[in-house]
Formats: structure tokens, sequence, C-alpha cells
């Protein structure tokens, strides 16, 4: 199984929908865990409705994402404790389901992980694979 990620910063909404075309993504998987922007297109209500234009399927699981102190801790650029508060995060009894769904749903069809940051060296989605991936060929997308 291969699992895709992508993040949008620094692109818009029509490349990043672009990038997963080019890949074959059929669903993208939101693990933002407030799935809002201030980036045009990139709220969860508006990016499920261009998804959908797209024949692209959305699903948001908010218990993949990274709680406030681990996004704090990554705007500063301190991965030691963005891994610590995402480890507990990937601890609960519901990312670990979400966690399931996520394979189950990427083992459907062909699926992105979508997150904010481009670099994935730097995001949570990284650490969420590391953990919850086992098996799965990543590849990351860039927009």
């Amino acid at each position: 199984m291969t699992i895709y990620t992508i993040g949008y910063e620094g692109a818009t909404q029509g490349e990043v929908i672009a990038a997963l075309e080019r890949a074959g993504v059929r669903r993208v998987i939101d693990v933002r865990q407030l799935p809002l922007s201030r980036r045009p297109g990139f709220s969860k209500s508006s990016l499920a409705a261009s998804l959908a234009e797209h024949d692209i399927d959305y699903v948001h699981l908010k218990a993949l994402g990274t709680p406030k102190p681990g996004r704090d801790a990554a705007k500063k650029g301190d991965r030691s404790t963005l891994e610590a508060v995402y480890a507990g995060q990937l601890d609960l009894p519901e990312a670990q389901v979400a966690a399931a769904r996520m394979r189950a749903l990427a083992a459907e069809m062909p699926s992105a992980l979508l997150c904010f940051e481009r670099d994935p060296c730097v995001c949570h989605r990284t650490l969420l694979l590391a953990a919850e991936g086992e098996g799965a060929e990543v590849v990351d997308l860039v927009a």
C-alpha cells in the first residue's frame, strides 16, 4: 500500500489539487486537528467542496492532528517537543481508532495525508506514518 502526503504551505488550492491528480490520489485524509486556514481554499468546507468537484473524497481525522503545544513547538522549530507531544497524542484511544481508520481508508483507494507544512520532515504527518504506517510506501507530494 502506498500512502501519499502533501502540505499546502506556499501553494494555492489549485496547485495542491493538480499535484493530487497527477499522482492519482482519490482521497484526501486531512490530519490537521483544526481544519481551518487563513489560506484561501484550505478550510474544511471549501476544501472538501473543491476536492469533490475533482472526484476526490475528503475525510477529516481530527484525532490524528497535533495538539496546540505541538503546533507551537513546530512553529519554533522545536522538533523534540513536537515529537513528545505528538507521541502522547497517538497514545490516546481516539487516536488509535483514527489511525486504524486512516490505514483502512488508504487501503481502499490512493490516499494522501494533508497538513500545512510543505516539508514533511518538519510535519507531524511523518511522525504519524512512522508510528502508524507500518508496511506502507510513503510518497511525499509537492504542490
